[in-house]
């Protein structure tokens, strides 16, 4: 953390824009897997491919090392994320456990205007749902995990907000190179059931629900490793 701070400080407004520019391709790549698990990302390259310095090359790494999507291993560079098997289900049985008490606290917690912003929440994952195409998945998938995440905040405990925050992006990671449906199985149908038990205060419904809405996110995943492209084809350029 304190590096990724330190590395800001040294970057200029345009070099961090350019740094952010860099983290949302190499992102967009490794979420459409064009960039498969375990691939290097050399600094040289990255910066040759997009005319930058190592350093604004490094901070766009570091953001996305932060994320979970990159790994750094010390003087071998970095390498896109490729989580094990059992870290894939360590992610989902520790969602288990932590959502099952979100629910029971955003029981007790669920107001009107609530109810009103899962709705909307609802509304733009169906959106997303209906189109087609590299993006909209990505943004599919987002809004899955902010329904989670939006939970996690009427529940009104940050401790279990913060460690909602980092499993729903590994999560993401997982199902963006895993899922064999190429969408977040995180259906508006199951969430719409979470939500209408919750609003009826059910909360032994609604965790039932959720427990089995994470079997069938995990039932969905391959860990098949996808096929490798150079770094320069994955980003198109």
């Amino acid at each position: 953390m304190n590096l990724k701070a330190t590395s800001h400080r040294q970057l200029d407004q345009n070099q961090e824009d350019r740094a952010r520019a860099i983290r949302d391709a190499l992102r967009d790549a490794i979420v459409d897997r064009r960039l498969a698990p375990g691939t290097k990302l050399s600094e040289a390259e990255v910066g040759t491919l997009f005319d930058v310095s190592r350093t604004v090359v490094r901070d766009a790494l570091q953001m996305l090392a932060f994320e979970g999507l990159v790994r750094t291993e010390r003087n071998r560079g970095a390498f896109v994320s490729n989580p094990s098997t059992e870290e894939a289900r360590q992610v989902f049985a520790s969602r288990r456990l932590i959502e099952a008490g979100i629910i029971a606290a955003a029981a007790e917690r669920l107001t009107p205007a609530d109810i009103a912003l899962f709705r909307e929440q609802l509304r733009e994952e169906e959106r997303h749902r209906n189109e087609r195409g590299a993006s909209a998945r990505r943004a599919e998938i987002k809004a899955s995990g902010d329904f989670h995440l939006l939970l996690a905040k009427v529940a009104g405990n940050a401790v279990l907000e913060k460690f909602m925050d980092e499993l729903v992006a590994r999560s993401s990671l997982v199902i963006a190179l895993y899922g064999r449906t190429g969408v977040s199985s995180c259906g508006h149908d199951e969430h719409g059931d979470i939500l209408d038990a919750l609003e009826k205060g059910d909360v032994t419904r609604a965790t039932h629900l959720m427990m089995h809405h994470i079997d069938h996110i995990e039932a969905d995943l391959d860990l098949a490793l996808s096929e490798t492209r150079t770094l320069k084809d994955a980003l198109a350029l």
